[in-house]
């Protein structure tokens, strides 16, 4: 499937799609966002992952900071915190080192480890764009939790993987037709960011954008 950049999706919006489709699409469709303790508390914690360009060798690993990455299969782009390079025989070359070195991803998150594969399935849409991108097999990852303070190995396996094309091709359905989905109230609506705006005791059956145009209206 043949397309500019310009019509991909940001792979950060798997992990809003599969925490609330809502909410993906009020970021990402209807350009809504709002700032909250959590996101600001996200953006600390990826201050020192992303320093863009940053290449760091010790020993048998390079470490890449803010490396961009993208997948044309799934027309999704977007920056992985780290991507560790440990030298390994099963390895792919990478430009200006010797040898050969197989690709981990390093995902940084607030907090500590979900209940649903919403983080899993982020880590894995960046292996997938380094799979494409390198010629290799990404068959593990690691998620860092800031409120344990230590990292947690992610086995990705095929079935994530798939799971995460499947998620890929309904993002574009939704942006391609605009289409925001009505709310579906659960007890995740509490740590939303955008609690104030999706406003899901009174939206039921109406959109953000038609809400706020009544109100700029009246």
């Amino acid at each position: 499937m043949e397309s500019g950049e310009e019509e991909y999706l940001m792979l950060s919006g798997i992990q809003h799609f599969e925490f609330c489709r809502r909410q993906w699409a009020l970021i990402h469709i209807e350009q809504q966002w709002e700032e909250n303790v959590r996101t600001v508390e996200g953006k600390h914690l990826h201050q020192k992952a992303d320093q863009p360009f940053v290449r760091e060798k010790r020993g048998d690993k390079l470490t890449v900071r803010a490396m961009p990455v993208k997948s044309d299969e799934l027309q999704i782009t977007g920056i992985c915190d780290v991507v560790e390079f440990i030298r390994s025989a099963e390895g792919v070359e990478i430009h200006g080192e010797e040898g050969t070195y197989k690709a981990v991803p390093v995902e940084y998150k607030r907090g500590k480890p979900k209940v649903s594969d919403a983080d899993v399935l982020q880590l894995a849409a960046q292996a997938l764009c380094l799979e494409e991108m390198l010629l290799c097999e990404v068959p593990t990852g690691y998620l860092y939790y800031n409120e344990i303070k230590h990292r947690l190995e992610v086995e990705l396996t095929k079935e994530i993987k798939q799971k995460v094309k499947s998620i890929a091709g309904e993002m574009h359905d939704y942006y391609k037709r605009r289409h925001t989905p009505k709310v579906k109230t659960g007890s995740f609506c509490k740590s939303c960011s955008l609690l104030s705006i999706c406003l899901p005791e009174v939206m039921s059956k109406r959109s953000v954008r038609s809400y706020m145009e009544g109100k700029i209206s009246e």
